[in-house]
């Protein structure tokens, strides 16, 4: 399994909230959902998004694929004057600013809101959202920008077609095919985030490509539970134990069982919130001796018992610290500076 593959098993869709939206200008929706990761392209005509706190407005093309990292709220709009016609809460009720509801009136069929009456200048934008977030995940959500723009010619025009044409469907099976399109449209943004020139991705996001240290990442994260030593580790890899330890925590930041106690652990927190685990179960799958030796290094890096955790309580890691702010454009810069 590479870093990637074990980093997107926790935002996987299930049910997301998709949606095609038919806007004409001037338009503007304030996204208030509280959503922790959101994804959006437009089929027809453009937009800007408005992240809330001072951020730059960032142009959204047709064909450019958003992914944008929540829960703080943000402005969708035809341009960046244009005031907020419709609010869409965390209960994905639309209200206008005077309180009206317009959740059932704007909807126009399956799976698609909007103007009534369109013309040639109408948007159409098409929008997914994750609305539940796994432990595993969370680090991966914690270390996103704001928001994440691949551009059209890097974006698979195939998979967005394809979006397009099922969002409005109700065929047998339509939410799990749905759900599937979502995740593969995410997936390719993310992809070319480590390589990007200007990329945020942080360091053990981008070791996948290390010819040291993504092989290692590989074989912990294929096998957590097993009683891996720097010695073994760096055997499988083909370099020496002072080689590997070196070039990992140059690249890491830490050492190779620091990174593997909290990669045990974030799977330790995914697999409590299964509701016929138990804590003795959980410490076996992810390379603990027993409950006790799992509980000791829980409360230890997150300041609470599994049996506290599992019960909803916040450790004082409970929230990640934000990810980069800003705004991150997987393209050359040529591409950039024809958008302004």
């Amino acid at each position: 399994m590479d870093m990637l593959t074990g980093l997107l098993e926790g935002p996987q869709a299930r049910g997301a909230f998709l949606l095609k939206s038919v806007l004409n200008p001037p338009w503007a929706m304030r996204i208030e959902d509280r959503a922790p990761l959101s994804v959006a392209t437009m089929v027809r005509g453009s937009a800007w998004l408005l992240p809330d706190g001072g951020g730059d407005p960032v142009f959204i093309a047709p064909g450019d694929v958003a992914v944008v990292r929540g829960p703080d709220p943000y402005t969708v709009a035809d341009a960046p004057g244009t005031p907020v016609q419709v609010t869409v809460g965390p209960d994905q009720r639309c209200s206008t600013p005077e309180g009206g509801d317009v959740t059932d009136s704007m909807a126009l069929g399956v799976r698609t809101w909007g103007a009534a009456h369109q013309h040639a200048g109408s948007a159409v934008m098409l929008s997914g959202t994750y609305q539940a977030q796994s432990e595993i995940g969370r680090r991966l959500l914690g270390a996103l920008p704001k928001i994440l723009v691949r551009p059209a010619k890097a974006a698979d025009a195939t998979l967005i077609d394809l979006l397009a044409s099922e969002i409005s469907s109700e065929e047998p099976g339509q939410e799990v095919v749905l759900d599937r399109l979502l995740d593969l449209l995410l997936i390719g943004v993310l992809r070319a985030w480590p390589s990007a020139a200007d990329s945020s991705a942080p360091a053990w996001f981008r070791a996948q490509s290390d010819p040291v240290v993504g092989p290692a990442l590989r074989l912990l994260h294929e096998s957590p539970a097993h009683a891996w030593t720097v010695e073994e580790l760096a055997v499988r890899v083909g370099v020496s134990r002072a080689s590997l330890a070196r070039r990992f925590r140059e690249v890491m930041g830490e050492p190779p069982v620091g990174y593997l106690t909290g990669w045990r652990l974030a799977l330790a927190a995914d697999m409590l919130r299964e509701p016929d685990a138990t804590v003795e179960r959980v410490a076996r799958r992810v390379g603990y001796g027993s409950a006790f030796a799992l509980s000791a290094a829980f409360k230890r890096v997150r300041g609470m018992s599994p049996q506290a955790f599992r019960a909803g309580g916040s450790g004082p890691d409970a929230e990640l610290a934000p990810g980069p702010g800003g705004t991150v454009v997987l393209s050359p810069p040529e591409v950039r500076s024809r958008r302004g």
